[in-house]
């Protein structure tokens, strides 16, 4: 993961503010320059962000995003100065999808609280589409299950209109790329524009993957390693549709309603509220 940058000190007193004093740090995550924290006081407990280098555009344009979006409690502040950008969020507690479906993954049942996590989850971004909203990111872990309901992490990419996607933005997590989105994206036409139906596929791939463990496409059967392919040359897979979807069927009522929006075309698939609905009929 490598070193993690200097915590900010313009964001202390805002981290102060909000959780009380002393105020405990532990490193989370450090990715292609963007470091997270949990921190920690007697007051409560808060996520900070800090980008550096390259990561610095991606922070300062998830600010953005959590100030236009207007989400209530949600970004308590944001920043830059010392060479990095940084933004304070609350810390929501709660499993994210992906713990969510760990007992249906190692075979211990769970499947009706999976089954309301995955409804819940498509509801927030059916929400989030009908604010006008596109995430652009979806993925296992970026959905966190709270008593107040699914909160959506990691806007750095997300769009609407007048607030188009830099020229960074490759789809998202690229193994959960709509071969559409991929197709446009390889072509180099930029902004690439993420659409609510490229959301939806994400989405149901995020889901296959809750269910399975596993990607929803399967590199192995067609002779493809990924971690020897960088990711324009996985996109052309993708784009060409041609990975088959993963055979894996531990819940095949529930994977059933899935595949088809995995293999289908883009305009025929479900809105997110439509999946949600749609899931909401599975026996657990």
């Amino acid at each position: 993961m490598g070193e993690f940058p200097p915590f900010p000190t313009a964001a202390v007193a805002t981290t102060e503010a909000a959780c009380g004093a002393p105020v405990g740090l532990k490193e989370i995550s450090y990715r292609r320059g963007a470091a997270v924290w949990k921190a920690t006081g007697p007051g409560g407990t808060v996520a900070v962000k800090v980008g550096d280098s390259k990561g610095a555009a991606v922070i300062q344009r998830e600010a953005a995003v959590l100030d236009a979006i207007s989400w209530p409690d949600y970004l308590l502040a944001s920043g830059e100065g010392e060479g990095v950008a940084w933004l304070v969020t609350r810390w929501f507690k709660g499993p994210s999808t992906w713990h969510a479906f760990a007992p249906v993954r190692s075979d211990t049942d769970g499947k009706a609280d999976a089954l309301s996590a995955s409804v819940d989850l498509c509801r927030a971004v059916a929400a989030l589409h009908s604010s006008g909203w596109v995430h652009a990111d979806l993925q296992p872990s970026h959905g966190v299950h709270t008593d107040h309901g699914v909160r959506l992490l990691d806007c750095s990419w997300s769009w609407r209109h007048g607030m188009e996607p830099t020229s960074d933005f490759r789809g998202g997590i690229t193994h959960l790329v709509a071969p559409e989105l991929a197709a446009s994206i390889n072509v180099g036409i930029q902004p690439v524009t993420p659409t609510t139906a490229a959301d939806v596929y994400a989405l149901a791939g995020s889901l296959w993957t809750c269910v399975t463990g596993r990607w929803p496409l399967d590199y192995a059967v067609a002779g493809i390693e990924p971690g020897q392919l960088t990711p324009a040359e996985i996109r052309a897979h993708i784009a060409g549709r041609r990975i088959p979807l993963d055979t894996a069927a531990p819940w095949p009522a529930f994977q059933d309603l899935l595949r088809p929006v995995l293999l289908g075309r883009a305009s025929d698939r479900p809105t997110a509220a439509e999946l949600a609905e749609t899931l909401a009929k599975v026996a657990p």
